[in-house]
C-alpha cells in the first residue's frame, strides 16, 4: 500500500524468515526469553502527562492527575510530577477570566488552550488520522464547536495524510473545528506552537497564574516544552485531541460526561462520536492509495520555490557568515593541540545548579520558545533580531552563542540555589542571584570550575546533544547524580564531562550538601572504567565532608574521551595522526 518496490518487499520477507521473525497465523510460538500476556478486555483510553510522556493516565483520571501535579505548594517536588493521589486538592484557587466576545468562553485552571494533531509518531498511522477525521465529521454534524480560546492545528508528518483525508472528505470537517493544516513535521511537539489564540488569553493566563493545558498527539510533553505559558501538557491520540478541543477543559471525565452540547441543546457523549473500527477500516481501504505514497515520495526532496532559490556555498571548507545569528563557527577546537593536555583533578569547584529528580534534557537545553528577558533573548535583541523573529532554540542550535545562553534556560527549572523557578542560580561566595549563564561567565573569569548536583534519572527524555554541549561551554566539568539516563550519560562523556554517581542510598540530602560548598574531585589522572573517586566537600565554615562516587565512564573508549576533552578532539587528533 505504501508504494515500496517488490524487490525491497522480497528482501524484507526473506531476511525476516531467516531470522525467525516472520510469522503467519497458526505458526508455532517462538521461544522468547520472556512472554507477556495482555488482556485486551482491560485496554482503556489513556493519555500521558501532564509533564512526562511515561506517566500514563486513564481517561477518567485526567482531572485527578492534573490537580495532583498542580496542587499549590511553595516549591513542588520534581518527583511528584504526575503522581496520583486520592485527594486531588485545589490548584491555585479557581480563577477564571472571560475572553473573546462570548461570556461563556472562560479561561480557567484546566482549560485546554492548545489542541494539536502533530508529530510523525502518530500521524504516520492512517487509522488514527482517519478516526480523528470521522470524529470531527460526526461532531460537525451534531453542531458541536470548539471554544474560541482553544488554538487548534493540524501538522502531519507526511503530505500523504492530507491526500487521503481530502479523498475521504474528512479534511473539511477538521477545518470546521479549526484543525487547519499549518505544515508538515515538527510543530507543537518541539515547541513551535506559536502564541496562544489571542493576546488577551496570554495576558489572562499570566496575570492570574493559571494552569492551562495543551493536548497534542506528539511524543514529548516535558515542562515548558510545548508553550512557556502552558504548565500541563497531555499526549493523546489524534481523535482524543479533537475530543479535548471540543470539551475545552480537562475538568471533565470524557468517559462519562458530555463532550459538549449539540445544536439542539442536547448533551453529546464521546461514545456517540467515536467511530467504530469497521468505519475506520472502510475509509482506510477505500481512500489510502498506493499512488499517493508514490507521488508524494517521488518529490519529497524537491522543496518549494524558497528552498530551490536558496544559495548554498560550495567547496571543501564551509564559508562561515560572521553576521549570521543561526549558524556560527563553534568553539570546540579553540586552543587545540596535537597532543591532549594532562587530565587533572577538579579542584575547588562550585555548584552551578542543584536539581532534583527527573531533570530532563528539556530542562537542561530547551528546544522551544526563547524567553525575551533571558540571556539568549537579550543576545538576539543586541544582534538586531526582532522578538517576532526569535524562532526557537531548536531552530538556532547551529549558533552556540544562543544555545550556551539557553543552557539550563527552562522557565520551569527548579534549582535549589535560587529563590525562584527558571534560569537562575546563586553566584558564590558573593551570594548574588543571577542567571545561570551570567554566573558561569563570572566563574570563568575567576578561573573556577563548575559541577552540577542532581537526583535520579538526570538527563531523561530526548537525547539532545546540546544538553551536553551547553554545560561544557558553561564550564561544567562533572555532574554528580543518583542515576543518569543512558544516552545522556554517554553524551556527557562524549563532551568530556565526567558523570559521577552517588553510592547506593546516598544523595545530596543524606550527605548534608546545600550546594554552597566547594568541591574537589581527585584521582582523575589515572581514572579507570567504573572507578570510585573521592569527592572532598568544604563548607564556607571550613567543615570538610568526604564521600566516594562511582565514575560512570564505562569502558576504555570513554576514558579516552575524557583524556582528550571529548570525542571531537579525539577524532581530529586521530585524523591528524593518520595523515
Amino acid at each position: 500500500m505504501t508504494g515500496r518496490d517488490r524487490e525491497q518487499i522480497d528482501l524484507v520477507e526473506r531476511y525476516t524468515k531467516e531470522q525467525g521473525l516472520f510469522r503467519v497465523d497458526g505458526a508455532p510460538t517462538p521461544k522468547f526469553t520472556e512472554l507477556l500476556e495482555l488482556d485486551l478486555g482491560k485496554v482503556e483510553s489513556s493519555v500521558a502527562g501532564p509533564k512526562r510522556p511515561q506517566d500514563r493516565v486513564a481517561l477518567p483520571e485526567v482531572w485527578k492527575s492534573f490537580t495532583t501535579a498542580f496542587t499549590k505548594s511553595p516549591k513542588p517536588e520534581p518527583e511528584a510530577i504526575s503522581r496520583l493521589t486520592e485527594e486531588g486538592g485545589p490548584i491555585n484557587g479557581r480563577a477564571a477570566v472571560a475572553v473573546a466576545a462570548k461570556p461563556e468562553a472562560r479561561v480557567e485552571n484546566g482549560s485546554v488552550v492548545i489542541a494539536a494533531i502533530t508529530s510523525c509518531t502518530n500521524t504516520s498511522n492512517p487509522s488514527v488520522m482517519v478516526a480523528a477525521g470521522l470524529l470531527a465529521k460526526k461532531a460537525v454534524e451534531r453542531g458541536l464547536t470548539v471554544h474560541p480560546y482553544v488554538k487548534t492545528s493540524l501538522a502531519p508528518g507526511s503530505r500523504v495524510v492530507t491526500d487521503y483525508l481530502e479523498t475521504a472528505d474528512l479534511l473539511e470537517p477538521l477545518e470546521k473545528l479549526g484543525f487547519f493544516l499549518v505544515g508538515y513535521g515538527c510543530t507543537t511537539c518541539i515547541g513551535n506552537s506559536g502564541p496562544l489564540s489571542s493576546p488577551e488569553i496570554e495576558a489572562a493566563v499570566t496575570k492570574e497564574d493559571l494552569s492551562v493545558v495543551a493536548v497534542l498527539s506528539g511524543n514529548r510533553n516535558f515542562e515548558a516544552r510545548i508553550h512557556p505559558l502552558v504548565k500541563a501538557s497531555y499526549l493523546a491520540s489524534p481523535p482524543l485531541v479533537v475530543a479535548f478541543a471540543l470539551a475545552g477543559t480537562v475538568h471533565k471525565n470524557l468517559a462519562k460526561e458530555p463532550v459538549g452540547q449539540a445544536a439542539d441543546g442536547k448533551p453529546v457523549m464521546l461514545s456517540e462520536l467515536w467511530p467504530t473500527q469497521e468505519e475506520v477500516n472502510a475509509v482506510v481501504q477505500q481512500c489510502v492509495k498506493q499512488e499517493m505514497f508514490k507521488r508524494e515520495y517521488s518529490r519529497i526532496f524537491e522543496g518549494d520555490e524558497h528552498w530551490k532559490s536558496m544559495e548554498a556555498p560550495t567547496g571543501p571548507i564551509f564559508a562561515w557568515d560572521p553576521s549570521s545569528t543561526y549558524v556560527k563557527e563553534p568553539p570546540y577546537f579553540e586552543g587545540f593541540t596535537p597532543q591532549p593536555k594532562r587530565l587533572t583533578d577538579i579542584d575547588v569547584a562550585r555548584v552551578l545548579a542543584m536539581v532534583g529528580d527527573s531533570v530532563t534534557t528539556d530542562h537542561i537545553s530547551p528546544a522551544g520558545a526563547i524567553p525575551v528577558d533571558g540571556p539568549a533573548g537579550r543576545y538576539l535583541i543586541e544582534k538586531g533580531v526582532d522578538r517576532f523573529d526569535f524562532n526557537s532554540f531548536g531552530a538556532r542550535r547551529g549558533n552556540h552563542e544562543v544555545m550556551e545562553r539557553g543552557t539550563f534556560g527552562n522557565i520551569r527549572l527548579r534549582n535549589a540555589l535560587a529563590s525562584r523557578e527558571g534560569y537562575w542560580t546563586r553566584h558564590l561566595p558573593s551570594g548574588d542571584e543571577v542567571t545561570i549563564f551570567d554566573a558561569a561567565q563570572r566563574y570563568k573569569q575567576e578561573g573556577v570550575p563548575l559541577i552540577v548536583l542532581a537526583g535520579k534519572e538526570y538527563g531523561t527524555g530526548s537525547s539532545r546533544d546540546w544538553a551536553a554541549k551547553g554545560p561544557l561551554l558553561l564550564g561544567v566539568r562533572a555532574v554528580i547524580a543518583e542515576s543518569f539516563e543512558r544516552i545522556h550519560r554517554s553524551n556527557l562523556v562524549g563532551m568530556g564531562i565526567l558523570p559521577l554517581q552517588y553510592a547506593p542510598g546516598e544523595n545530596a540530602q543524606t550527605l548534608g550538601l546545600s550546594g554552597h560548598e566547594r568541591f574537589t574531585i581527585q584521582g582523575l589522572e589515572t581514572i579507570k572504567p567504573g572507578q570510585r573517586v573521592e569527592v572532598e566537600v568544604t563548607s564556607d565554615e571550613g567543615k570538610v565532608t568526604r564521600f566516594a562516587a562511582g565514575a560512570r565512564v564505562d569502558n576504555e573508549t570513554e576514558v579516552a574521551y575524557l583524556h582528550h576533552g571529548g570525542i571531537l578532539p579525539l577524532v581530529l587528533r586521530e585524523l591528524i595522526a593518520k595523515n
